[in-house]
């Protein structure tokens, strides 16, 4: 099984072969690292902000602010992350940036827990739901210092195991890229120079 967190792509689904993904369910708005990406700068800490707020996560108060957990209870393996950066906006609307640096780590952490929270219960569903013994995490979001050790937790509580690249093979989305036209080389696969880049590629219907 493999569970994709980036900026662009948030998604669980079966590893069939080489380059055929079987897709349980996939972000229905925002991706996690985008998210990330958008609350960071409502915060004024720059771009890309997934490092940033990991690193102020990690001194805060996850239980400091009650922020959504969306598609919970629900029977879909998809998620939705809109709903939290907008709750964050919101207390930034009521409440104003946070004066102190405890209340900024606070705020990170508790929105990094909302996220984390929800990616991990749809992995472990997943693994009980297919029986399979085996989760690979990639994309930007698996460099999370926050996800990967709830993910190790979730491992050794649910009985699978868990394989996470170290952390420099994490960012370079152009050698994934590369890795995955070879293998569709390799296959008789090509397309002419003709082929667009479709920006709105939408989901095919299950």
């Amino acid at each position: 099984m493999i569970l994709l967190v980036s900026g662009g792509h948030t998604l669980l689904g079966i590893r069939r072969d080489e380059v055929r993904l079987e897709l349980l369910g996939a972000t229905r708005d925002d991706a996690a690292g985008e998210a990330y990406d958008k609350v960071a700068k409502m915060l004024g800490l720059g771009y890309p902000g997934g490092k940033i707020i990991d690193e102020l996560a990690s001194r805060g108060r996850p239980e400091s602010f009650k922020l959504p957990r969306a598609m919970r209870g629900r029977a879909t393996w998809d998620f939705s992350f809109s709903g939290l950066k907008t709750a964050v906006r919101l207390i930034l609307e009521r409440q104003g940036l946070p004066s102190s640096a405890e209340g900024l780590a606070d705020l990170c952490a508790s929105f990094q827990q909302a996220v984390v929270e929800v990616l991990v219960e749809r992995v472990e569903q997943a693994v009980r739901h297919t029986g399979l013994g085996e989760v690979v995490v990639a994309g930007g979001v698996a460099a999370n210092s926050g996800l990967r050790r709830a993910l190790v937790l979730a491992s050794e509580r649910s009985s699978f195991r868990l394989y996470v690249p170290a952390l420099e093979f994490c960012t370079d989305n152009a050698a994934m890229v590369a890795m995955a036209g070879l293998r569709r080389l390799g296959r008789g696969e090509s397309d002419d120079l003709g082929l667009n880049a479709t920006a709105n590629w939408q989901r095919p219907s299950p």
